[in-house]
C-alpha cells in the first residue's frame, strides 16, 4: 500500500471513527426510542392513550419508580446493589401510617398528632438509618452488597409486618382540629396541573443530575465504581462514598413510600413488594452498567417512563396481568443484551484502527495499574 493510499485511508470518516453510526446511535438511546415506540404503537391501540390527563396520571404513577431508580443509579453506579429499597418503602409508609394515626402515651395519657411535616422527616430518617446499617454492612464489614440488603430487605418487611400486625393503616388524611391534615397532598395535589410526586421527581432528578456531574462526590462515585482500588490510591474515600449511597438510596425509598402511601390514602406493610426488581430494571433500561462506573440520570428516568409508560398502556388495552409480567420481564432482558453489546463494542473500539493504537488510546484503554483491569469511566 503507498503512502498516499495509506494517508487517504487514515482521514476517511470511518478510520477516524467520525463517520455516522445509525446503529451506535439506536444502541445508545433505545431508552428513548423504545419510549417513542411505547407511545406512538398505545395511542394506535387506544384513543385514551393520546392524552394528557392519561398521560399526567401515568406520571404520577412512573414518579414512584422514578424517585426509587434515582437512588437505584447511585448505589449501582458505585458498584453494589440495593434490595432493600421495596421494603424501605413499605417500611416508610407504615411509620408514616401509624403516626397519621396517632401516638398514645400510656403515662401521660395523651394522644400526639404530630403536623404532616414531622412525619415525613421521620420517615426520612427512617430510610437513612435502612440506608446507613447496608452501608455499614457493605463498606465497613465487607458483606457482599446482595447478601446485606437481602438481609435488611426481609427486616424491614418483618418490622413493617409486626408493627401492624398484616393490617392496614386507612385514612390517612387526618383531621383539621387535631393539626394533622395535608398528607394527601403529596399524592393528589398539583403544582400548575402537574402532580406533586412528578414535581418531587424532577426536583430530586435535579439534585441527582447536579452532584453527578457538578460536585467532588459525583467524581469520587464515577472513580470508585470504575476502579475502587485505583480510586483508593488516588485520595477518594471509597468507603465514605459507599455509605453515603445506600443512605440517600434509602432516603429516596422513603420519599417514594410517602408519596405512594399519600396516593393510595392507606399505608400496608406489604407495599412495595418487588419495586426494587423495577428501579433495578428502569436503571438496566437507562443505560447504566451493573459493574459500575457507567450510568446516568436522564437515562434512568427514560427506563423508568419505559417501564411505566408499557405497564399502563398494556392495562389500558386489557392485557392480562400475567402477560404485562412477561412483557416486562422481556424488556429488561432485552435491555440487559443490549447493555453488553454496547459495552463490549466500547471496549472494541481501540482495536478497531487495524493497526497500533494511539497515545491518546493508550491513555484511555490502558489502567492506571496494570494489575486492574477496570478504569473509571
Amino acid at each position: 500500500m503507498t503512502d498516499v493510499s495509506q494517508a487517504r485511508k487514515q482521514s476517511s470518516p470511518s478510520a477516524r471513527g467520525e463517520g455516522f453510526d445509525l446503529a451506535k446511535l439506536l444502541l445508545e438511546g433505545r431508552a428513548f426510542f423504545a419510549l417513542i415506540v411505547i407511545i406512538v404503537v398505545f395511542s394506535i391501540l387506544s384513543p385514551y392513550y393520546l392524552s394528557v390527563a392519561n398521560f399526567l396520571t401515568m406520571a404520577s404513577h412512573v414518579a414512584i419508580f422514578g424517585i426509587l431508580a434515582v437512588g437505584m443509579l447511585l448505589v449501582i453506579l458505585n458498584g453494589g446493589i440495593d434490595l432493600s429499597v421495596g421494603s424501605t418503602l413499605g417500611l416508610a409508609g407504615v411509620v408514616a401510617g401509624f403516626l397519621m394515626q396517632g401516638v398514645t402515651l400510656t403515662w401521660l395519657g395523651v394522644v400526639l398528632y404530630p403536623p404532616v411535616w414531622v412525619v415525613a422527616v421521620i420517615a426520612c430518617m427512617l430510610g437513612a438509618g435502612v440506608g446507613l446499617i447496608n452501608g455499614v454492612l457493605i463498606a465497613r464489614f465487607k458483606v457482599p452488597a446482595f447478601v446485606a440488603t437481602l438481609g435488611v430487605m426481609y427486616m424491614a418487611r418483618g418490622l413493617a409486618l409486626l408493627m401492624t400486625s398484616g393490617l392496614t393503616y386507612n385514612n390517612l388524611g387526618g383531621k383539621p382540629e387535631l393539626g394533622n391534615t395535608g398528607f394527601d397532598a403529596l399524592g393528589f395535589n398539583r403544582l400548575f396541573g402537574v402532580p406533586t410526586g412528578v414535581v418531587v421527581l424532577a426536583v430530586i432528578a435535579l439534585i441527582g443530575s447536579v452532584v453527578l456531574n457538578r460536585t467532588a462526590f459525583g467524581r469520587w462515585l464515577y472513580a470508585s465504581g470504575g476502579n475502587e482500588r485505583a480510586a483508593e490510591l488516588s485520595g477518594v474515600p471509597v468507603k465514605s462514598v459507599q455509605v453515603s449511597v445506600y443512605v440517600l438510596s434509602g432516603i429516596c425509598a422513603a420519599i417514594a413510600g410517602l408519596i405512594l402511601s399519600s396516593q393510595l390514602t392507606s399505608a400496608g406493610p406489604t407495599a412495595g413488594t418487588t419495586y426494587e426488581l423495577t428501579a433495578i430494571a428502569a436503571v438496566v433500561i437507562g443505560g447504566a452498567a451493573l459493574t459500575g462506573g457507567r450510568g446516568n440520570i436522564r437515562g434512568t428516568l427514560l427506563g423508568a417512563f419505559v417501564i411505566g409508560f408499557l405497564s399502563d398502556g398494556l392495562v389500558i388495552i386489557g392485557i392480562s396481568s400475567y402477560w404485562q409480567t412477561v412483557f416486562t420481564g422481556a424488556v429488561i432482558v432485552l435491555a440487559v443484551l443490549l447493555n453488553a453489546v454496547q459495552y463490549r463494542r466500547r471496549s472494541k473500539l481501540p482495536s478497531s484502527t487495524g493497526g497500533q493504537p494511539t497515545s491518546q488510546q493508550r491513555g484511555k484503554a490502558e489502567p492506571a495499574n496494570p494489575a486492574q483491569g477496570k478504569t473509571a469511566m
